[in-house]
This record gives C-alpha cells, structure tokens and sequence, in this order.
C-alpha cells in the first residue's frame, strides 16, 4: 500500500468510541459551545492527549475536502472534453471522478466532481471559463461543499 493510499471510509458505528468523541469535540469547538479543548473534552469524556493525539487524523467525510460536482451537455467533437479538464487543472482542481455516457444524437452527458481545495479563484469564475468554451452546450452545479 503506498504512503498516499492510507485514508480510508470506515462506518462510524465500527470505530472504537474514542475517534466519535474526538469528532464531537471537534464540533463543539468549530461551533462555540465549548471555547477550550479542555472544556470540550471534559463535555465529551476523553482525554487531552487522546484529543490531541487523533485530532489532525479524524474527520467527518464531508470535511475532508471541497468537492463540486458539475454537470455538462458537450457536443460530441474531439477534444472539447479535454479543453474542460485543461481548465479544470489550470484552476487548480484536483479531479475526483469523471462520468461520461455514450453520446446520443450529437451530444455527451458528463458528470465531474473535482476537489477545490487548493483553487485559485473562485467558483463562479471558473464556471465563466467552462461557459465559454465552444462546444459546452449546457452546464450546471450539481452540488458544492
């Protein structure tokens, strides 16, 4: 297994309680009702050290990373497809998924979802950019975190 394939989805209900209180803890503090890591974990019942010890290394699924999910209609011509992902890299994206159907009646249905946690610009700007290139019939958000 190599260095940069260790993260893994594990079912919350599998982990030893230690990780779903340190996740707690994290909430209380992210949402104020705790305003120190010691009155969090005194709410939660662990430790300090076992707060620290797995801070950095527990998360929610959802806040591992911004994802956006967007859908597009191309026309069924070479290299349109590359000119979205040329894009995409040139933003600073990291693709995540790419869905592509067989094309029907001229046009392709493409779903990507990349990460944009490293982005330059914002989102609005880069759908501009995705807009604008010929070839792009439609395109739209599916989702965003």
């Amino acid at each position: 297994m190599a260095d940069n394939d260790r993260l893994i989805l594990v079912d919350a209900s599998k982990l030893p309680s230690v990780f779903l209180k340190v996740l707690k803890a994290k909430t209380l503090l992210d949402s104020g009702e705790a305003s120190t890591v010691n009155e969090a974990v005194n709410k939660v019942g662990i430790s300090r050290s076992a707060f620290y010890k797995y801070k950095d290394f527990v998360f929610t699924f959802n806040k591992m990373q911004n994802i956006i999910t967007i859908s597009f209609v191309l026309l069924d011509k070479k290299g349109i497809l590359s000119e979205v992902l040329n894009v995409l890299a040139q933003a600073k994206t990291n693709i995540l998924t790419i869905n592509q159907n067989i094309p029907i009646n001229g046009v392709a249905n493409i779903i990507i979802s990349a990460s944009t946690e490293n982005m330059e610009g914002d989102t609005d700007t880069l759908l501009k950019k995705l807009k604008e290139i010929d070839g792009v019939k439609e395109i739209s958000v599916l989702a965003s975190q």
